[in-house]
C-alpha cells in the first residue's frame, strides 16, 4: 500500500504540463451509514494537489489527502470510531466564472489507522474495517485572490466499509469544509 501511495503522489506532483500547485486543510463532517444511536463526528483534512487545466473552462485537480473520519455514539455509551484514510480525489472542475467553480469525480481512500475509544479506553480495529473505500465527491469553490481560496465537497462512500458485512452495507459519507492556497500565482 505504501508503494501505491508513493506513486500516486509521484503522479500528482510530477506532471509535467501541470499549472498550479497547492496545499488544502479544513474540517471534516463524517458519519457512516447504518450506524444505530449515533452522530456526526469531526475530524480534519490537509493535504497538497495540482489543478491542470483541460481547457478553457475545465480542469482536473488530483489530490493526496489525510482526512479524518468516524463517527460517535449517541446512546450516551460515549463510543467514537476513529478512521483515518490517506485520501485520493481526482476532482474534474468547471470554472463558471473565473473565481467560481464546480467540482465532482472519485475518491479513493486507504485506511491506514482504524481506533474505537469507549469510556477512556482505546483499542485498535482495523482488522474488522477494509482497507480500501471508493467514494464519490460533488463540491464547489471560490478563489478570493490568485493565491487563496475556500471550497466546500460532499464525499459519499460506494463501498462497504466493514470486513464480512452481512447487514446493510455501511459507508463512509463525509462533508468537508476548508481553505486552499495555491503557489505561484
Amino acid at each position: 500500500m505504501k508503494k501505491l501511495i508513493l506513486a500516486a503522489a509521484i503522479a500528482v506532483f510530477g506532471l509535467s504540463n501541470a499549472q498550479t500547485f497547492g496545499l488544502k486543510a479544513g474540517g471534516n463532517v463524517s458519519s457512516v451509514s447504518n450506524s444505530d444511536d449515533s452522530k456526526a463526528k469531526f475530524g480534519f483534512y490537509a493535504g497538497a494537489f495540482v489543478n491542470v487545466p483541460l481547457a478553457e473552462s475545465f480542469n482536473i485537480q488530483p489530490e493526496v489527502l489525510y482526512s479524518g473520519k468516524g463517527v460517535k455514539s449517541d446512546d450516551g455509551s460515549n463510543i467514537n470510531l476513529n478512521l483515518d484514510y490517506i485520501s485520493i480525489p481526482v476532482m474534474f472542475q468547471y470554472k463558471a466564472t473565473p473565481q467560481f467553480y464546480l467540482e465532482a469525480g472519485p475518491e479513493f481512500g486507504f485506511l491506514i489507522s482504524a481506533k474505537a475509544k469507549a469510556n477512556g479506553n482505546s483499542g485498535d480495529v482495523k482488522s474488522l474495517f477494509n482497507g480500501f473505500d471508493f467514494g464519490l465527491g460533488l463540491g464547489a469553490g471560490y478563489d478570493f485572490t490568485s493565491n487563496f481560496g475556500a471550497n466546500i465537497r460532499y464525499v459519499a462512500g460506494v463501498t462497504d466499509i466493514i470486513k464480512n458485512n452481512n447487514g446493510d452495507a455501511s459507508r463512509n459519507g463525509v462533508f468537508q469544509f476548508g481553505v486552499t492556497y495555491k503557489f505561484g500565482k
